[in-house]
């Protein structure tokens, strides 16, 4: 059997490590072992002083589902002056700094008209909900919950906030590239493997909220709104992370540890 670590599992034994003996057992017992990025593939080695070979092959993004064409109409539902959408999509928990992108948008609405979008639903939702009201931001703030096609979604706005404390990879980051929409996201993990500062977004450390809203200020105040960031964000998405690609990876590793076994 081939396992596939993505993150938590490892994370959970930096929180607990009564689960170090019977995680390391299930990657030694296992015929093959990939990871989801270059920071994981460090880290299981450092927890666990893996001897075996882990192969690196990358989350992906569906492009053809994931793309700017995508909006329905939601652009304009969100934001029917044409005011610049921020984006936000996790599970709300304390790991993801939701009320991070808050304060960031708060910064940004305090210079220009914004709106923010937050899809999802989790623990730090009660505390983003206290932020917005006491900022009274409630007009410029809209609580999604969980969605379905979130591609939709992605495809309306104009900036994505990712202000993890911590992530494997980033997969929400790399869906929002393949809408064309630039990142602001923190420079943890996986995510400086995804996001190039500068190019395609920019990079920032886990709760600067006012280097992230410089950031976001800067790409939104531009003659273009971030769009040609956009654009070659989507080009990066599709050159390194595009299931068409990302895929047959998969099925040829699996392959050969079938022929190996």
């Amino acid at each position: 059997f081939v396992t596939t670590l993505h993150g938590t599992d490892i994370t959970l034994v930096g929180s607990n490590r009564s689960y170090l003996p019977i995680t390391r057992f299930s990657i030694e017992q296992s015929d093959g072992v990939t990871a989801i990025s270059r920071y994981l593939l460090g880290q299981t080695l450092k927890e666990f002083e893996i001897k075996r070979p882990i192969e690196v092959i990358p989350n992906f993004v569906n492009c053809d589902l994931y793309n700017r064409t995508a909006d329905k109409g939601l652009a304009a539902q969100w934001a029917p002056n044409g005011e610049p959408i921020l984006m936000h999509l996790s599970n709300f928990r304390p790991v993801k700094r939701l009320t991070d992108a808050v304060e960031i948008f708060a910064i940004v609405r305090a210079k220009m008209p914004t709106k923010l979008v937050l899809i999802g639903d989790g623990p730090d939702r009660g505390a983003a909900e206290y932020i917005v009201r006491k900022r009274y931001l409630q007009k410029d703030v809209f609580f999604l919950g969980k969605q379905d096609a979130v591609y939709e979604k992605l495809a309306a706005a104009d900036l994505f906030l990712l202000p993890s404390q911590l992530e494997s990879f980033g997969l929400a980051a790399l869906e929002a590239m393949a809408c064309e929409v630039p990142v602001i996201a923190t420079n943890v993990g996986g995510v400086p493997e995804v996001v190039q500062h500068g190019v395609d977004g920019y990079l920032v450390q886990p709760g600067d909220v006012k280097e992230a809203a410089r950031y976001a200020i800067e790409i939104l105040s531009r003659a273009d709104r971030g769009r040609e960031m956009g654009k070659t964000a989507r080009v990066n998405a599709k050159k390194n992370f595009c299931a068409n690609d990302v895929i047959p990876a998969y099925e040829n590793y699996y392959k050969r540890i079938l022929s190996e076994s």
